[in-house]
């Protein structure tokens, strides 16, 4: 079972190791995004939304439902540890929390 799990490990981290080499290099200017996405939302983001900080506008109205995703998994994350390790405290043997 543990050579199975090594083995899972390792294939998962050749194939994203592999993936890598097709990402565009860190800061490249004429990657994708770079081209299209960013210069959109520097010119138009003020007269679209009317915030003068853009990057608030990325994330309250371009990309609200991402921005709300990602915040619902962080707090179900928080709140399943909180669980977890509250049952874990109120097992018999430890000491229960006051």
């Amino acid at each position: 079972m543990r050579a199975l799990v090594w083995l899972v490990v390792l294939l998962v981290g050749s194939v994203l190791i592999y993936a890598e080499g097709g990402l565009p290099r860190l800061g490249d200017a004429h990657a994708p995004p770079a081209r299209h996405v960013s210069p959109r939302y520097i010119e138009r983001s003020h007269t679209e939304t009317g915030t003068p900080n853009f990057v608030t506008a990325i994330l309250a109205d371009y990309r609200a439902y991402d921005t709300l995703g990602e915040t619902t998994v962080i707090f179900t994350a928080g709140l399943a540890c909180v669980l977890i390790l509250r049952v874990q405290l109120q097992r018999p043997g430890r000491g229960r929390r006051p």
